[in-house]
């Protein structure tokens, strides 16, 4: 064949590419199940961070099949909910069939346009329940896990991450444990117009629901405290705050009874 025809540039182009794909089909049937046990273990260091069932330092230097375990041993019960607060399914919390919701962005977009959502509840042995967080930050998404304390309304504690902000600035997110730590003790003010207020200079005004934000990452901020704000509200009847249960539409996580309000 001649080697410097039309004909031999199409053949030896079209072998050299199903050489390739056939190479890059094979890596990712191989690498594929170990992806998804490093992002599921990811999943549940984050959530865990959340709930304070280790700090965060020994989770990140645990084993994937470490994570799992501890993950399953704390656990109480999973779930998820549709956006009036009922219930729609269940997940799997044995170490061999632990099930999440931690596709985040189209659970996003349902909360947004008010259409079928699948919110998961992850309710811990310490009575802590953790829900997730999304939203948009400054170059790319931010998302993270906020846990209750058993009252449903007490932040006990909280993990942010991100896909690319900026290090030093809405990297702190996720990098500066002081920031996270800010979260534990506020609380959400279910049923008032601002449920959370994460902006600069918000902690002087005294309220329990608000977080300062992080200094020089203004977008980065603004997108985070969208984002919580979105997610409380699509959780509020669940969590089930500022109501008392004869008013709550459909079900309701196990909340100690606030006695200021009951």
């Amino acid at each position: 064949m001649n080697t410097n025809s039309n004909v031999y540039t199409v053949v030896y182009t079209t072998v050299i590419v199903v050489i390739v794909a056939a190479v890059l089909a094979f890596v990712a049937g191989k690498l594929g199940p170990a992806q998804d046990a490093n992002a599921k273990a990811e999943t549940l260091r984050q959530m865990m961070s959340a709930a304070q069932i280790k700090p965060t330092e020994e989770l990140y230097k645990a084993k994937n099949a470490e994570i799992l375990q501890l993950y399953s041993d704390n656990i109480d019960r999973a779930y998820t909910i549709n956006l009036d607060g009922k219930e729609n399914g269940k997940l799997g919390t044995s170490k061999d069939n632990i099930q999440l919701v931690d596709r985040l962005k189209p659970q996003n977009q349902a909360i947004k346009a008010g259409g079928e959502a699948t919110l998961p509840v992850y309710i811990f042995k310490s009575g802590k329940i953790v829900i997730p967080v999304y939203g948009a930050g400054l170059w790319g998404p931010v998302w993270g896990y906020v846990a209750f304390e058993p009252d449903c309304r007490t932040i006990a504690g909280a993990y942010f991450d991100h896909e690319s902000e900026t290090p030093g600035l809405g990297a702190k997110i996720k990098d500066e444990a002081w920031f996270r730590e800010k979260f534990s003790g506020r609380q959400v003010a279910f049923g008032q117009p601002v449920l959370f207020n994460l902006s600069k200079n918000a902690e002087a005004t005294g309220s329990a629901n608000a977080v300062d934000a992080i200094t020089g990452a203004t977008m980065t901020s603004k997108g985070l405290n969208e984002a919580l704000n979105v997610w409380f509200k699509a959780y509020e009847n669940h969590l089930a705050l500022g109501s008392s249960r004869e008013e709550i539409p459909g079900d309701a996580a196990d909340c100690e009874a606030n006695a200021e309000e009951e």
